[in-house]
């Protein structure tokens, strides 16, 4: 269980990090408790386990234009694994597709797609994704409004488990 590489101060390092990724290496070390020399080693290493796969900013789809997002729910028409690849390798060369996860039941793939307007996206369902090889259903479902956008994990939870453990 990877868990157990992780001490309570690597779990609050990924934890803070996660809320704010571009705070100091000073500050980052100020609120987990040591001093930054110990913190950085500790961050490159989490980043080198692979624990941290990288950093981004996070931004507004609105602001910068694009009105809609939709997830599409495709059905394959086979399921064997080279065809699932070739698929997921296709999901990851269409800009619009910012997401794409496989699922187990009636839909094989999920996929959260971004546009600028509804024109756009039916250009992409159309010309794009329903023309896919392997492709035997699609079934759409436009977002009216976001609740929640929550990135990672909750660490809160996780420390609720590990503080169960024996």
């Amino acid at each position: 269980m990877p868990l157990t590489r992780l001490d309570p101060i690597d779990r609050l390092i990924l934890s803070e990090l996660q809320a704010n990724g571009r705070m100091t290496n000073v500050e980052l070390a100020k609120r987990v408790g040591i001093s930054a020399p110990p913190c950085l080693r500790r961050v490159r290493a989490l980043e080198e386990q692979g624990f941290i796969n990288g950093y981004h900013a996070q931004v507004d789809e609105r602001s910068l234009g694009f009105e809609v997002k939709v997830f599409a729910m495709v059905g394959l028409q086979s399921q064997a694994e080279a065809d699932l690849s070739a698929f997921e390798e296709l999901c990851k060369n269409w800009p619009i597709v910012r997401e794409c996860h496989m699922l187990n039941g009636e839909v094989d793939f999920m996929l959260k797609c971004v546009a600028p307007d509804l024109s756009s996206f039916q250009s992409f369902l159309t010309g794009e994704l329903l023309t896919a090889q392997n492709v035997g259903s699609v079934k759409t479902s436009l977002v009216i409004r976001g609740a929640k956008d929550d990135p990672g994990v909750p660490f809160d939870v996780l420390e609720k488990r590990l503080a169960k453990q024996p």
